[in-house]
Protein backbone atom coordinates (compact mmCIF):
# COMPACT_ATOMS: atom_id res chain seq x y z
CA UNK A 1 0.00 0.00 0.00
CA UNK A 2 2.88 2.33 0.76
CA UNK A 3 4.26 1.68 -2.73
CA UNK A 4 0.96 2.70 -4.32
CA UNK A 5 0.82 5.87 -2.23
CA UNK A 6 4.43 6.76 -3.09
CA UNK A 7 3.68 6.13 -6.79
CA UNK A 8 0.70 8.47 -6.67
CA UNK A 9 2.70 11.16 -4.86
CA UNK A 10 5.54 10.89 -7.41
CA UNK A 11 3.11 11.19 -10.33
CA UNK A 12 1.40 14.22 -8.82
CA UNK A 13 4.75 15.89 -8.11
CA UNK A 14 5.97 15.16 -11.65
CA UNK A 15 2.80 16.70 -13.08
CA UNK A 16 3.26 19.79 -10.90
CA UNK A 17 6.91 20.10 -11.98
CA UNK A 18 5.91 20.20 -15.67
CA UNK A 19 4.76 23.78 -15.07
CA UNK A 20 8.25 24.76 -13.84
CA UNK A 21 10.60 22.57 -15.92
CA UNK A 22 10.92 23.53 -19.58
CA UNK A 23 12.67 20.35 -20.74
CA UNK A 24 10.83 18.55 -23.58
CA UNK A 25 12.35 15.24 -22.40
CA UNK A 26 10.89 15.69 -18.91
CA UNK A 27 7.51 16.69 -20.33
CA UNK A 28 7.56 13.66 -22.62
CA UNK A 29 8.43 11.40 -19.65
CA UNK A 30 5.57 12.78 -17.55
CA UNK A 31 3.19 12.33 -20.48
CA UNK A 32 4.39 8.73 -20.82
CA UNK A 33 3.76 8.10 -17.11
CA UNK A 34 0.31 9.68 -17.34
CA UNK A 35 -0.57 7.50 -20.34
CA UNK A 36 0.50 4.36 -18.48
CA UNK A 37 -0.95 5.39 -15.12
CA UNK A 38 -3.60 2.66 -14.98
CA UNK A 39 -1.07 0.00 -15.96
CA UNK A 40 1.18 1.10 -13.08
CA UNK A 41 -1.76 1.05 -10.65
CA UNK A 42 -2.77 -2.41 -11.91
CA UNK A 43 0.79 -3.70 -11.43
CA UNK A 44 0.94 -2.27 -7.91
CA UNK A 45 -2.45 -3.75 -6.98
CA UNK A 46 -1.62 -7.19 -8.36
CA UNK A 47 1.71 -7.29 -6.50
CA UNK A 48 0.01 -6.03 -3.32
CA UNK A 49 -2.62 -8.80 -3.52
CA UNK A 50 0.19 -11.32 -4.06
CA UNK A 51 1.96 -10.03 -0.95
CA UNK A 52 -1.26 -10.25 1.06
CA UNK A 53 -1.74 -13.88 0.08
CA UNK A 54 1.94 -14.59 0.82
CA UNK A 55 1.41 -13.37 4.39
CA UNK A 56 -1.21 -16.06 5.09
CA UNK A 57 -0.30 -19.49 6.52
CA UNK A 58 0.18 -22.56 4.33
CA UNK A 59 -3.02 -23.53 2.62
CA UNK A 60 -4.05 -19.94 2.01
CA UNK A 61 -0.73 -18.72 0.59
CA UNK A 62 -0.83 -21.05 -2.42
CA UNK A 63 -2.27 -18.39 -4.83
CA UNK A 64 0.52 -15.92 -3.97
CA UNK A 65 3.13 -17.16 -6.50
CA UNK A 66 0.57 -17.26 -9.32
CA UNK A 67 -0.64 -13.72 -8.60
CA UNK A 68 2.92 -12.41 -8.26
CA UNK A 69 3.90 -14.13 -11.52
CA UNK A 70 1.06 -12.38 -13.36
CA UNK A 71 2.16 -9.09 -11.80
CA UNK A 72 5.68 -9.69 -13.11
CA UNK A 73 4.29 -10.25 -16.63
CA UNK A 74 2.52 -6.89 -16.46
CA UNK A 75 5.79 -5.37 -15.24
CA UNK A 76 7.53 -6.79 -18.33
CA UNK A 77 4.80 -5.19 -20.47
CA UNK A 78 5.51 -1.84 -18.82
CA UNK A 79 9.25 -2.22 -19.38
CA UNK A 80 8.59 -2.94 -23.06
CA UNK A 81 6.61 0.31 -23.23
CA UNK A 82 9.56 2.10 -21.62
CA UNK A 83 11.83 0.81 -24.41
CA UNK A 84 9.29 1.95 -27.02
CA UNK A 85 9.16 5.40 -25.42
CA UNK A 86 12.96 5.54 -25.26
CA UNK A 87 13.11 4.71 -28.97
CA UNK A 88 10.68 7.50 -29.80
CA UNK A 89 12.64 10.04 -27.75
CA UNK A 90 16.18 9.07 -28.75
CA UNK A 91 15.44 7.70 -32.25
CA UNK A 92 17.14 4.36 -31.59
CA UNK A 93 15.88 0.96 -32.70
CA UNK A 94 15.95 -1.18 -29.55
CA UNK A 95 12.17 -1.55 -29.40
CA UNK A 96 11.77 -4.07 -32.27
CA UNK A 97 14.35 -6.35 -30.67
CA UNK A 98 12.58 -6.27 -27.31
CA UNK A 99 9.16 -6.60 -28.98
CA UNK A 100 10.42 -9.78 -30.62
CA UNK A 101 11.87 -11.16 -27.36
CA UNK A 102 9.06 -9.95 -25.04
CA UNK A 103 6.92 -13.13 -25.19
CA UNK A 104 9.94 -15.31 -24.45
CA UNK A 105 11.16 -13.04 -21.65
CA UNK A 106 7.67 -12.77 -20.14
CA UNK A 107 7.24 -16.56 -20.18
CA UNK A 108 10.64 -17.16 -18.60
CA UNK A 109 10.04 -14.51 -15.90
CA UNK A 110 6.56 -15.95 -15.23
CA UNK A 111 7.99 -19.45 -14.74
CA UNK A 112 10.92 -18.23 -12.60
CA UNK A 113 8.62 -16.27 -10.27
CA UNK A 114 6.14 -19.15 -10.10
CA UNK A 115 8.75 -21.82 -9.36
CA UNK A 116 10.63 -19.69 -6.84
CA UNK A 117 7.38 -18.79 -5.05
CA UNK A 118 6.32 -22.39 -4.65
CA UNK A 119 9.87 -23.36 -3.69
CA UNK A 120 9.76 -20.77 -0.89
CA UNK A 121 6.43 -22.18 0.34
CA UNK A 122 7.74 -25.76 0.28
CA UNK A 123 10.98 -24.72 1.98
CA UNK A 124 8.97 -22.99 4.72
CA UNK A 125 6.86 -26.15 5.19
CA UNK A 126 9.98 -28.28 5.28
CA UNK A 127 11.61 -26.16 7.99
CA UNK A 128 8.39 -26.10 10.02
CA UNK A 129 8.05 -29.87 9.87
CA UNK A 130 11.72 -30.47 10.68
CA UNK A 131 11.58 -28.03 13.62
CA UNK A 132 9.31 -30.40 15.55
CA UNK A 133 10.14 -34.02 16.13
CA UNK A 134 7.48 -36.59 16.97
CA UNK A 135 8.66 -39.36 19.27
CA UNK A 136 7.39 -42.92 19.21
CA UNK A 137 4.83 -42.31 21.98
CA UNK A 138 3.31 -39.33 20.11
CA UNK A 139 4.95 -36.58 22.17
CA UNK A 140 6.04 -33.56 20.21
CA UNK A 141 9.36 -32.04 21.14
CA UNK A 142 10.67 -28.96 19.40
CA UNK A 143 14.17 -28.17 18.31
CA UNK A 144 13.99 -24.96 20.36
CA UNK A 145 12.82 -26.66 23.52
CA UNK A 146 9.84 -28.43 24.96
CA UNK A 147 6.47 -27.02 25.81
CA UNK A 148 4.09 -28.82 23.51
CA UNK A 149 3.04 -28.02 19.95
CA UNK A 150 1.18 -24.84 20.95
CA UNK A 151 4.21 -23.40 22.73
CA UNK A 152 6.55 -24.46 19.93
CA UNK A 153 4.36 -22.93 17.23
CA UNK A 154 4.30 -19.71 19.23
CA UNK A 155 8.11 -19.69 19.45
CA UNK A 156 8.53 -20.15 15.69
CA UNK A 157 6.22 -17.32 14.60
CA UNK A 158 5.95 -13.78 15.84
CA UNK A 159 2.42 -13.39 14.46
CA UNK A 160 -0.16 -12.15 16.91
CA UNK A 161 -3.49 -13.84 17.29
CA UNK A 162 -6.77 -11.97 16.86
CA UNK A 163 -7.37 -12.31 20.58
CA UNK A 164 -4.09 -10.54 21.35
CA UNK A 165 -4.88 -7.79 18.85
CA UNK A 166 -8.33 -7.33 20.40
CA UNK A 167 -6.83 -7.17 23.89
CA UNK A 168 -4.32 -4.52 22.74
CA UNK A 169 -7.11 -2.46 21.16
CA UNK A 170 -9.14 -2.64 24.37
CA UNK A 171 -6.10 -1.56 26.40
CA UNK A 172 -5.47 1.30 24.00
CA UNK A 173 -9.06 2.53 24.28
CA UNK A 174 -8.92 2.20 28.07
CA UNK A 175 -5.68 4.21 28.19
CA UNK A 176 -7.12 6.97 25.99
CA UNK A 177 -10.33 7.25 28.01
CA UNK A 178 -8.40 7.11 31.29
CA UNK A 179 -6.05 9.87 30.08
CA UNK A 180 -9.03 12.09 29.10
CA UNK A 181 -10.57 11.57 32.52
CA UNK A 182 -7.30 12.53 34.23
CA UNK A 183 -6.96 15.68 32.13
CA UNK A 184 -10.56 16.70 32.82
CA UNK A 185 -10.07 16.20 36.58
CA UNK A 186 -6.84 18.24 36.49
CA UNK A 187 -8.58 21.17 34.76
CA UNK A 188 -11.47 21.26 37.22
Amino acid sequence: MIGIICLLIAIVLANILTHYVESPLFTSGVTFINENFWLLVLIALILMVGDVFAAFPFPFNLPAPIITAFGSVFLIMFMLRIFQWTDSVTSTTLSPLFSFLAPVIATVIFLIVLVSGYYAILRQLWFQSSATDVSADGQVSGALGSGGPEMHAREVTDAKTWEEIGAELRLMLYDIIHRFRQEIRKNQ
